[in-house]
């Protein structure tokens, strides 16, 4: 009933036609904040998807309980990414943007998958191993089934396609597998999911190392750029950016310094390397970066205003949180219930 009322989902009218639209589902956890990497990575790339696709977006703060956080920062972080989802663009009245946590179906559901997991999968996984290489102590078993969480979050929504990256490659996989063992003893429950690689978005990496990935936990704020920083301070971290000795525009692996600022250059313009290597034939770095701030401080202007009046408007950016909740909790408890069936759990008595 929810998402009949409160969203235009799963059906497009094309021609007096009802013709149902694949379902989309990706997040992000809400810990630090969304960078300039997250941003062409993921979020641009989402806006992209919006009308094509069914989407699903959460703010799967669940997962982020595998390191300790502080309650009011992860608040805080929380409710600021689901308000950025919006002012970058996804329209919550279209597309689904909610809180991982107000849905109980997803922990509910991770548990089952948990008893069609084997260890053996587990220990296998990359992210584990490098994680609780540096959580000290704090290597919880949380950290080690965070993939089956994952897959819950997938597979509660029939998902039909996950956007990836290298690094998520791994985590899609075994969730195929997990629905696939699944769907084998007890029927066509779940959809198995396909992985979305996006027609565009570079691999975006640390301004102050070059040969690493942009990341969010990054001691040297001016390693990356924040969504939200001013313009100002956007262009002072380009113009620190790392990059080598040599005055030459070239796009090349070993000058990752440069190839990195005209990766970023490429992704907000949409030119081709070509056509960017021209206009700066004979320019030096300093015209580079310029250029790259510039780009990067027009695109994040409308995103960090609308976030500023969205944040002042509680009533309705909660009402908003209501409705997308509800419509979620509807989607999943919908799986659930064939889950539950199968599995020969009791049902609820009314």
């Amino acid at each position: 009933m929810y998402a009949k009322l409160t969203h235009k989902l799963y059906l497009l009218e094309v021609k007096g036609m009802k013709v149902v639209k694949k379902v989309i589902y990706s997040g992000m956890q809400p810990t630090g904040v969304i960078t300039l990497g997250n941003y062409l990575g993921a979020l641009k790339n989402w806006v992209n998807l919006k009308d094509d696709y069914n989407c699903i977006f959460g703010v799967v703060d669940l997962h982020s309980l595998t390191v300790r956080q502080e309650p009011a920062q992860l608040r805080k972080q929380a409710r600021d990414i689901l308000i950025l989802y919006i002012a970058a663009g996804i329209d919550p009245e279209e597309n689904i943007v909610y809180f991982q946590s107000h849905v109980p179906a997803h922990a509910e559901l991770a548990w089952v998958l948990n008893c069609y997991t084997y260890m053996g999968e587990l220990s296998r996984m990359t992210q584990f191993k490098e994680k609780s290489s540096k959580q000290g102590e704090n290597i919880n078993a949380g950290l080690y089934t965070y993939p089956t969480l994952m897959a819950a979050d997938i597979l509660l929504y029939q998902t039909d396609l996950v956007p990836v990256g290298d690094d998520q490659k791994q985590h899609l996989e075994i969730t195929r597998d997990i629905a696939q063992r699944f769907n084998q003893v007890y029927g066509d429950v779940f959809k198995i999911p396909e992985p979305y690689i996006a027609k565009s978005g570079a691999r975006i990496m640390s301004l102050q190392e070059p040969t690493k990935k942009m990341s969010k936990s990054d001691t040297n704020p001016n390693g990356y750029i924040h969504l939200l920083d001013e313009p100002d301070v956007i262009m002072k971290k380009i113009k620190r950016a790392v990059t080598d000795s040599n005055r030459e525009i070239v796009y090349s692996a070993d000058r990752p310094g440069i190839k990195s600022l005209i990766d970023i250059y490429q992704c907000f313009t949409q030119e081709s390397i070509e056509t960017i290597l021209d206009r700066f034939q004979g320019k030096g770095y300093g015209e580079l970066k310029q250029a790259v701030g510039e780009v990067i401080v027009e695109e994040f202007k409308p995103i960090q205003n609308k976030f500023k009046e969205l944040q002042k408007d509680k009533a309705y950016v909660d009402s908003l949180i209501k409705k997308n909740s509800e419509t979620a909790n509807y989607l999943a408890n919908k799986t659930m219930r064939k889950v539950k069936k199968k599995l020969g759990l009791p049902p609820l008595v009314k």
